[in-house]
């Protein structure tokens, strides 16, 4: 990125008489870890507007990348607050406690951010997507073989992928964002299926859990 933009400036410079004067210093600016865009800025560049027409405010403009979804993607470890993780049985995600050397089986939910709430979670280094599927009048969490960095928000058809990610102290919650007021739950009962729930304060569900970067 940054090699593409000193050449552009170069190219500039190479206008000679064109040009007035030609600085230009490119400092990366912190990200905005709440979006994860990265901005960067052009310093002490000034050009005439003769010539090819190239202008301050258009040179600063060839030093702004375009403002793309990042797609970085971030492991955790996530359990209920009853302290059961995550398996997978069947292609299917279950809920229990692990322990000696079935504790090896635990999987960790991969993650990628696209705003302040909105995530996609999945599995398998993100190979595996959970999403939100309406059938008739039921809805239902099903994993599905798609890799997770090339989902986009901005897409209709990856809205079943999206959760939004609540947190109360230390806990975390997952809303559906195509299903509204379904939740990610488990049961009471060990081993078995993580599924949805419309009903988050029923007793024998659970939804809310702890979520833990892996380290």
């Amino acid at each position: 990125m940054e090699s593409s933009i000193l050449g552009k400036l170069q190219r500039v410079k190479g206008g000679g008489d064109q040009l007035q004067h030609t600085v230009a210093t490119l400092s990366r600016v912190e990200s905005d870890n709440s979006k994860g865009f990265s901005f960067w800025k052009c310093e002490g560049f000034s050009a005439s507007d003769r010539g090819d027409g190239m202008t301050a405010a258009r040179a600063e403009a060839a030093c702004r990348p375009s403002r793309r979804r990042p797609c970085k993607m971030q492991a955790f470890r996530i359990w209920d607050i009853n302290q059961k993780t995550f398996y997978l049985r069947n292609n299917q995600l279950i809920a229990g406690y692990l322990q000696g050397p079935n504790t090896k089986l635990e999987e960790k939910i991969d993650m990628v951010t696209t705003d302040l709430q909105n995530v996609f979670l999945g599995i398998h280094g993100g190979k595996l997507c959970l999403s939100c599927i309406k059938s008739g009048d039921n809805i239902k969490l099903q994993l599905e073989e798609v890799n997770i960095t090339d989902l986009s928000m901005n897409k209709e058809q990856d809205k079943r992928f999206t959760f939004i990610r609540s947190e109360k102290g230390p806990t975390t919650s997952f809303e559906s964002a195509s299903c509204r007021g379904w939740f990610l739950c488990t049961a009471l009962e060990a081993d078995r299926p993580v599924s949805l729930t419309n009903t988050p304060e029923e007793p024998l569900t659970v939804t809310k859990f702890y979520f833990q970067e892996d380290q």
